[in-house]
């Protein structure tokens, strides 16, 4: 049976609000749509502001917990799609043998890619420039969030992005993830590139995505080694790294509803990657790591 409930995973910086466009955009389609907030998160975007207290709280492992047992005590495996962290968490929760599909959109990398473009140096700077921020909630002020998340967005649509949808981010989770990809070894963030039982997965991009550029993407995407997996990437031309609030935000929810109810299910997939404008290429032909 096809799946008939999403569930849509946030990132940092953000909250569920971030994909209020997608949850009702695929409510309107038929499904059941669930939009979970880690834990400690279940309040309003300025509760959060005003005390971010739970954020710096909260921990890789509760917020795995916490959605593993959502997804776990649904009646049939559910989409699993996620945003920036929330992608590195759904690939975790696919490789832990949930879910029926898995579409990570803008995603964070997994354990051991150590692709570091200089545009994510940048955008990252406020939080990993300053050790002691390991220990706090970070938030962005508006021309870091500028450069980080929406970068091509209209000046008056980016600064209403920041005003509704920016919140801190864990500066504990942000420090242990970049360490994690400098020391390798099964970590929070780490999944087995080798799993065969994994089931499909696309990677979700923006062509001038700061925060997690393309090639990062990529690199994660050719981490995955088995071969009766389908790992997919795709880049969409002109997006920032917001992408569930950008305009055009449309397009990529059906793209990705699409490709996530195409696949889920199958077991076979010949490796290849789905580059702008749908041309799949063998991977001799695309970037490499």
């Amino acid at each position: 049976m096809k799946p008939d409930t999403i569930v849509l995973i946030h990132g940092f910086w953000v909250t569920p609000r971030s994909w209020e466009n997608w949850v009702a955009h695929y409510e309107a389609k038929g499904f059941r749509v669930l939009a979970p907030a880690y834990p400690g998160f279940e309040v309003e975007v300025e509760a959060l502001n005003a005390d971010p207290t739970p954020i710096e709280r909260v921990t890789v492992p509760q917020i795995i917990d916490s959605l593993e047992k959502l997804v776990g005590g649904l009646e049939r495996p559910p989409i699993l799609m996620g945003y920036s962290a929330g992608g590195v968490f759904t690939q975790i929760l696919l490789d832990h043998g949930y879910g029926a599909a898995g579409v990570a959109v803008s995603s964070a990398p997994a354990e051991g890619v150590k692709v570091i473009p200089l545009s994510q140096v940048k955008a990252t700077f406020p939080m990993l420039g300053n050790p002691a921020n390991r220990h706090q909630a970070v938030g962005l002020d508006y021309e870091h969030w500028r450069y980080a998340f929406t970068s091509t967005f209209p000046e008056s649509e980016a600064r209403a992005a920041y005003e509704r949808y920016h919140v801190p981010a864990s500066g504990h989770i942000f420090w242990g993830s970049a360490l994690a990809n400098i020391h390798p070894g099964k970590d929070d963030t780490y999944v087995d590139y080798h799993n065969n039982a994994r089931k499909p997965l696309l990677f979700i991009s923006g062509e001038h995505d700061n925060l997690m550029p393309p090639q990062i993407q990529r690199s994660n995407a050719r981490h995955y080694r088995a071969p009766d997996t389908i790992t997919d990437v795709v880049e969409f031309p002109g997006r920032s790294h917001l992408i569930p609030a950008q305009q055009g935000w449309d397009e990529v929810a059906d793209h990705a509803l699409d490709w996530a109810l195409r696949h889920a299910g199958h077991g076979e997939h010949e490796a290849a990657d789905l580059l702008p404008g749908g041309t799949l290429l063998p991977p001799s032909s695309a970037c490499g790591f």
